[in-house]
């Protein structure tokens, strides 16, 4: 069974910075496909990006060029760097898993999800 931790969300001024993190234990964190998804009030949770066991990388429009996505397998952790924050960034941070290893971008492709981190961007 594996279990995600996602923190370092919190509230940041529009145009600021944030990095979250997504620590994971049980499985084999190196061959799974990693994401971010994201759920703002009254809507659907959305999908932010992924990082595949092989590092390839993918975004949502609405994020290219602003966050980045990693991972040290070595830590068994995950990174979202979040830059020029908007506030139509506010969201719940949800990362997630799949044991897969390719390339998915859909909610339902994903076996295992952290608890959520609040992030606020104030304008």
């Amino acid at each position: 069974q594996v279990q995600l931790v996602d923190t370092g969300g919190g509230l940041v001024q529009a145009g600021g910075s944030l990095r979250l993190s997504c620590a994971a234990s049980g499985g084999i964190f190196s061959t799974y496909t990693m994401g971010w998804f994201r759920q703002a009030p009254g809507k659907e949770r959305e999908f932010v990006a992924a990082i595949s066991s092989i590092d390839f990388t993918n975004y949502a429009d609405s994020v290219k060029g602003r966050f980045s996505i990693s991972r040290d397998n070595a830590k068994n952790t995950m990174y979202l760097q979040m830059n020029s924050l908007k506030p139509e960034d506010t969201a719940v941070y949800y990362c997630a898993a799949a044991t897969g290893g390719l390339m998915y971008v859909r909610r339902g492709e994903y076996n295992y999800w952290g608890q959520g981190t609040q992030v606020t961007v104030s304008s």
